[in-house]
């Protein structure tokens, strides 16, 4: 295999501008489909974008063209001739298909629906009628399925056969004559069986298997479970519908994991990738929330005022009101992004949260106990005995408090069927803020009385 030259961008432009087609089109057959989707996805005019892609061989153009995101892929295929455009669909995979009109706008998407032919068309009608963001809109229908009484050699006749346009022949499904899923079985154990021997003296009977209406987040926790690189999906009765595979799940995996990196940060997850979204949409995307946290915290503010006479007559409790919202704000966000991460890949369950609150108490007790020790003698040598009682006992008030919210905060919200990233750091942080001054100076106000 010839060795990769990196793609320079600015070579390529050169070879186009001065109409190289054949030198170009050897280069890039010598490439990767991800260095080339990399390549198109970099070059800004979107005739120069077409005239790359034309000049790919048409499996390498496949291959490049499953590589792209779904607005490039959206902007080559509204410059394409119909008879093109419907060639690339045909050749894509029904998930890679289904994937695509999900990402598209709808008038695009009965555009290109409108090209495919009847077979094809109910085919990703059906996939499309699942929930979105359901198993069943990742699921393809290019499969190998085989029968319980055939031999190891019908089989591999049959691989022969139907086995070109399959999305992975490294696990072939057996069913009935109804289509009910019996086993599925790895094609290692066809190869090495003996001439002559049934597929059914090769089933063990133990699968697992998706339903189609499941959400993609439990697929990906299966796959996780169970370590395979292909699942079969079936519905209430058991019949096969279709199967999903390792690469689909990685893709799911990614945007559940930036999805969830957006909305730890207050901001609503982007349709589109980071470089190649506009400042408008990034700017809705911020501002929402940004403006929902600047409510929160004017509560701060309220609150500071309501003990105005209490900070009047003790001007030292001010010196250390910082150093105690951000210690109860970073301890709310340590519990909070551990119980969101272990409800994320199914370490945890929403049955669990009275075990997790009550763990949580006992950690934050003794991370309590010891940022209030080390807070009193800064209190004492600074303001004096009273101080420093005032801020140890409201340190370990306020962090025991706020651990306990940044454990419970994502529990509830996963109860109430919303996301439980939306408990971000951002939010927990405002929410301490808030909570950090009453504590405080309620704390205040009741022992300083006594003095």
């Amino acid at each position: 295999m010839p060795p990769v030259v990196p793609l320079l961008k600015p070579d390529i432009l050169d070879l186009i501008e001065a109409g190289q087609w054949s030198d170009l089109r050897e280069f890039l057959a010598r490439q990767p489909a991800p260095e080339i989707a990399e390549l198109l996805a970099s070059v800004e005019h979107p005739k120069d974008r077409l005239i790359l892609f034309r000049l790919l061989p048409q499996q390498l153009a496949d291959d490049v063209f499953a590589n792209l995101s779904a607005d490039l892929q959206t902007a080559l295929i509204e410059h394409m001739a119909n008879d093109e455009v419907r060639g690339v669909l045909l050749r894509l995979s029904p998930d890679d298909r289904t994937a695509l009109f999900e990402d598209m706008p709808a008038r695009v998407t009965r555009r290109l629906l409108a090209l495919l032919p009847d077979s094809a068309r109910q085919a990703a009608m059906e996939l499309l009628n699942y929930p979105e963001g359901s198993v069943g809109r990742l699921m393809t229908t290019a499969y190998v399925r085989i029968r319980p009484e055939w031999t190891r050699e019908q089989v591999l006749d049959h691989i022969r056969q139907w086995g070109r346009d399959s999305e992975t022949l490294a696990m072939l499904y057996v069913t009935d004559e109804r289509g009910r899923l019996l086993d599925d079985i790895p094609l290692r154990r066809v190869i090495l069986a003996e001439p002559g021997t049934l597929v059914v003296d090769m089933m063990d009977h133990r699968f697992v298997a998706l339903t189609a209406h499941q959400e993609r987040a439990q697929a990906v926790q299966m796959f996780r479970k169970y370590g395979l690189f292909a699942m079969p999906v079936v519905d209430r009765e058991g019949m096969l519908l279709g199967i999903v595979t390792l690469d689909d799940i990685l893709d799911v995996e990614e945007m559940e994991s930036t999805g969830d990196f957006h909305r730890i940060a207050t901001v609503r997850p982007l349709e589109t990738s980071f470089t190649e979204a506009s400042v408008g949409l990034l700017v809705r995307r911020r501002v929402g929330w940004l403006m929902a946290l600047l409510g929160i915290n004017v509560f701060s503010g309220s609150g500071i005022v309501a003990f105005e006479d209490v900070i009047s007559a003790n001007m030292a409790l001010v010196f250390f009101l910082p150093l105690l919202i951000d210690s109860g704000g970073n301890a709310a966000s340590q519990s909070a992004t551990l119980v969101i991460r272990a409800l994320a890949i199914g370490d945890i369950r929403l049955r669990d949260w009275l075990r997790m609150a009550g763990r949580e108490f006992a950690q934050a007790s003794w991370i309590g106990l010891t940022m209030a020790a080390g807070v009193f003698a800064l209190g004492v040598w600074r303001s004096g005995f009273a101080i420093g009682v005032v801020v140890a006992l409201a340190m370990f008030s306020v962090v025991l408090l706020n651990c306990l919210i940044g454990v419970l905060l994502p529990f509830g919200l996963a109860r109430a069927r919303l996301d439980p990233a939306a408990a971000s750091v951002p939010l927990i942080t405002s929410i301490a803020d808030v909570t950090g001054v009453f504590v405080y100076f309620l704390i205040a106000r009741a022992w300083l009385a006594r003095m």
